[in-house]
């Protein structure tokens, strides 16, 4: 990943070091973000099985909700004056979620990787928001607490999808 130095001009009220590590922090997320998007479009155009049209629609839901939340984090690290680095490059090389299944077919397989993915998307955001309040970035906290709301309803929509045992 390129330096995290700061390249925009700035005049938020938050100092050089306090910026600098919330760039880095967002930055991570944003990587995370940008693999989940490609993941759920990954399961959004393999899936196959019954109630395929319903969890077809989700995911192209949750796609476009993730794509919101990336494009936050991204314009978030700009208002800090750093540059985000939101290619799929960067974000394969850098991503912290666990890799999806390409073999994946079955709606109880995407159910279980898409969960999987969610929930360590949103354990990430977790830890996020509690370094940001830290630092004393309190919007870049709030940010992450949003982000974390629509992660947990996401794999709570996700995981309905579960067979009953």
């Amino acid at each position: 990943m390129a330096s995290k130095k700061m390249k925009i001009p700035t005049t938020i009220d938050l100092g050089d070091q306090t910026r600098t590590a919330m760039v880095g922090l967002l930055q991570a997320n944003l990587a995370d973000g940008i693999d989940l998007v490609y993941q759920l479009k990954q399961a959004h155009w393999t899936v196959r099985g019954p109630n395929f049209i319903g969890f077809h629609e989700l995911l192209d839901q949750l796609h476009e909700q993730v794509e919101d939340k990336v494009d936050l984090t991204a314009e978030r690290i700009a208002v800090l004056g750093g540059q985000a680095e939101g290619t799929v490059d960067v974000s394969a090389q850098t991503s912290r979620l666990p890799k999806y299944p390409l073999d994946a077919v079955k709606i109880e397989d995407h159910v279980a990787a898409v969960t999987k993915s969610l929930a360590a998307y949103a354990e990430n955001v977790r830890k996020a928001i509690d370094e940001a309040s830290e630092a004393g970035d309190e919007g870049t906290a709030d940010l992450f607490t949003e982000i974390s709301r629509a992660a947990d309803r996401a794999r709570w929509f996700v995981e309905a999808h579960k067979v009953a045992a």
